[in-house]
């Protein structure tokens, strides 16, 4: 069997892992948006397909058998062009989706739909703002010329982005120690960030908890309905082994 993963996550690198080592052939296609991603093991592809009806073409010329959507929560479009481009190719679908976070005791938490309504509220709540919804959307935040913003991204960003910014160019995993170091240096009095979930980049909320800082959490955009989704590498093997002939379909 060929499983195609359309990847980018800590999770699309562990299930390619697993796949690779239980003897499948696996591909994982990367949208090329970072300059030097960590790349899985297997086959690897950069760039995107041409919509649905290009990756539905991907599909039959490379015999794909299964499709998994690893992507990241706020891809968004990918996943819609990849529930289209499955049910035209014929081939079975999963999505692997980390859980979102939920709040704990102590958090103060200021949920929105959009980086346009986190742009909103961010005036009402602090002045110096630690912005961790990486490099892509920075636009939407560049007239709030009052506010300072410490941006936390892979790549360096481009312009526009706002008039005070200072960016730090890292990449996950980071450790609570860390971003109360972060937190506490920089003077952050809001955080914003998009509900990806996951541990590595999860302790930022602890240090914004324990600091007493409010942050501002995006909602995850809608996704394809009618999907099985998988919440961790380990159901997703399961699910390819299922379809492997002579799987159990229970």
């Amino acid at each position: 069997m060929h499983i195609l993963i359309l990847g980018g996550t800590t999770e699309a690198r562990g299930l390619a892992e697993s796949l690779h080592t239980g003897g499948w052939r696996v591909t994982t296609s990367l949208a090329g948006r970072v300059a030097a991603p960590r790349l899985p093991v297997g086959e690897v592809r950069t760039g995107g397909f041409g919509g649905s009806e290009g990756l539905a073409a991907w599909l039959r010329e490379h015999r794909v058998d299964a499709l998994i959507d690893a992507t990241h929560p706020f891809a968004g479009t990918i996943s819609f062009n990849a529930a289209r481009a499955a049910a035209l190719a014929h081939v079975p679908l999963l999505a692997l989706r980390r859980p979102g976070w939920a709040p704990s005791e102590g958090d103060d938490w200021h949920h929105v739909g959009s980086l346009q309504e986190a742009a909103q509220a961010l005036p009402t709540l602090g002045r110096r703002v630690f912005l961790t919804t990486g490099r892509m959307g920075l636009a939407t935040f560049a007239h709030l010329d009052d506010l300072w913003f410490l941006v936390r991204s892979v790549d360096p960003p481009q312009a526009p982005y706002p008039a005070r910014t200072e960016v730090l160019l890292d990449r996950g995993p980071f450790g609570l120690d860390g971003e109360r170091e972060l937190l506490r240096r920089h003077r952050i009095d809001v955080v914003v960030t998009k509900d990806s979930g996951g541990a590595a980049t999860a302790p930022k909320l602890t240090a914004a908890r324990e600091a007493g800082v409010p942050v501002i959490v995006v909602r995850r955009p809608p996704a394809p309905g009618g999907v099985p989704v998988a919440t961790a590498p380990e159901e997703a093997l399961a699910w390819v082994a299922k379809l492997a002939p002579g799987g159990s379909a229970d």
